[in-house]
């Protein structure tokens, strides 16, 4: 049976120890995406067993960010922490049948051991030099259980067997079980499976055909593939696909927090619902970070995405984080909404900043400004002189435009103005008209009552912005700027 002919089941595994990060929400988008295309289910399981990591609100962040990405499991979400006994189930097999064993060893005694033995590992050759239900009677086992004494069970692996885990990504990867340590698979201390149990029981009983996650779980892949053999699940184990890490935007390394806060741009995911972005765009964005249609397409949306994705084609190599392309997707999904969306998002924006303006000047402004955005907050920079008049004037601005003869030339432009419709074409013939009758420099002249209107030399094209504004308000911002430019400085 082919891999695809499997009702595919996939889920995403996050742990609760903090917010979600965008290379998180890029292996559930890729879960997703395969669920989607082959017509299967997408699971969301939250992995809480380490109590000692848990983060207040951290599983609320993460169902809030899925959500704004549009990333919806298709079952309620099951949490780890609450299939305690099923567990306990497991480990009981395992230690009936010889694959596990119980550890005593404190943190102590493996600390001393560690800096006694060079590379240490808790492992076929050393475990019988350490203190576990191997080496001791069977008495003096149960003695230090009934106790109290505190343990751990440890898988127990073979070695020089070699495993090998056909990857959909990396191909064939051959491991020598003699690299391998007899990894921790539950504690006493909480009564709770680590993440190697607990994974590979709740994969199986979830009925998970493939497990797509991050390259940082290749190495446990051949401990989960033997937890698998020795629970004799081998005919249901899941495919394994192991996606590439991100890397810093610049060297190497994998992404981090600090990269952000060094370079400016979030790397948790609703930090980019707080700068604006888009949800489409971050998908579209982190769709395409170590993944490639096998075009030159990269605009596209949800749905071309599940009916293009393809694990065959993610790369290997990690995938190196472009935060400059991210803003340019945000543009190009910007670029695409309508002027009446853009405006209902700018004026919410307006509101909360106590500035009231009609909805119809919004929308003009926003129809002329859009081009110049990457998000909808870059109005408030961009074209916030169109609802509020300027309080100050650019000082580099003004000392390269305002002249000794500024203050009269640009009362007569204000006059000219009032006699004039300022909202037809027509206007700034009849402007540059008088400019040049008057033997007045166009230049001068525009980029003054530019620096009059706006409070810098910025903006459009400036007849634009005096049909936005209007007559009324273009010739009493003249009048402010003049009162407050030729008011002489003191000495």
């Amino acid at each position: 049976m082919s891999e695809y002919q499997k009702k595919v089941r996939v889920r995403f595994a996050p742990s609760p120890t903090g917010m979600l990060h965008i290379g998180g929400a890029r292996t559930a988008l890729y879960n997703y995406l395969f669920a989607r295309q082959h017509g299967g289910t997408f699971l969301l399981r939250i992995e809480d067993t380490d109590t000692g990591r848990f983060v207040e609100g951290a599983e609320e962040y993460i169902f809030e960010a899925l959500d704004w990405l549009g990333i919806k499991p298709d079952e309620p979400p099951v949490r780890q922490s609450a299939r305690k006994r099923i567990y306990e189930e497991y480990v009981r097999l395992l230690l009936d049948n010889e694959k596990a064993y119980i550890a005593f060893d404190t943190a102590e005694e493996l600390e001393a051991k560690r800096k006694e033995t060079p590379n240490f590992q808790y492992d076929a050759s050393t475990r019988m030099m350490m203190r576990n239900s191997l080496t001791l009677k069977q008495e003096d086992t149960q003695r230090l259980i009934e106790t109290g004494h505190p343990y751990t069970v440890r898988i127990r692996i073979k070695p020089e067997r070699i495993v090998t885990v056909n990857d959909l990504i990396r191909g064939e990867v051959k491991v020598n079980t003699s690299t391998l340590d007899d990894k921790v698979l539950w504690k006493s201390s909480d009564g709770m499976p680590t993440y190697h149990l607990a994974n590979v029981v709740d994969d199986h009983l979830m009925g998970i055909t493939h497990v797509i996650r991050g390259e940082e779980w290749l190495p446990s892949a051949p401990l989960h593939m033997l937890l698998y053999h020795y629970l004799k699940w081998e005919a249901t184990m899941p495919t394994f696909a192991h996606l590439s890490l991100l890397l810093k935007p610049e060297g190497n390394g994998k992404l981090s927090k600090r990269d952000g806060e060094r370079l400016g741009f979030p790397v948790f995911v609703l930090d980019y619902r707080e700068r604006g972005y888009l949800p489409q765009a971050v998908v579209n964005f982190v769709a395409l970070l170590g993944w490639n249609p096998g075009d030159d397409r990269e605009v596209m949306s949800m749905e071309e995405l599940i009916r293009t994705f393809d694990l065959s084609r993610c790369s290997r190599s990690g995938a190196k984080f472009d935060y400059e392309k991210a803003k340019w997707f945000n543009r190009q999904y910007l670029q695409s909404l309508s002027d009446a969306a853009l405006a209902d998002a700018f004026l919410t924006i307006l509101k909360k900043k106590g500035v009231m303006a009609e909805r119809d000047k919004v929308m003009r402004v926003v129809r002329l400004m859009k081009e110049r955005i990457h998000f909808v907050n870059d109005l408030c920079e961009e074209a916030g002189f169109f609802f509020c008049a300027p309080m100050a004037y650019d000082e580099k601005t003004v000392k390269k435009r305002w002249k000794s003869g500024t203050s009269v030339q640009l009362r007569e432009i204000a006059s000219v103005l009032q006699n004039i419709d300022v909202t037809t074409p027509l206007a700034e013939e009849k402007v540059k008209e008088w400019i040049a009758d008057k033997g007045y420099s166009i230049g001068d002249v525009m980029n003054a009552l530019r620096l009059a209107l706006v409070g810098e030399g910025k903006g459009p094209h400036l007849f634009e912005i005096i049909a936005l504004l209007g007559k009324e308000e273009t010739v009493q911002r003249i009048e402010s700027c003049i009162a407050c430019l030729s008011i002489p400085t003191s000495s």
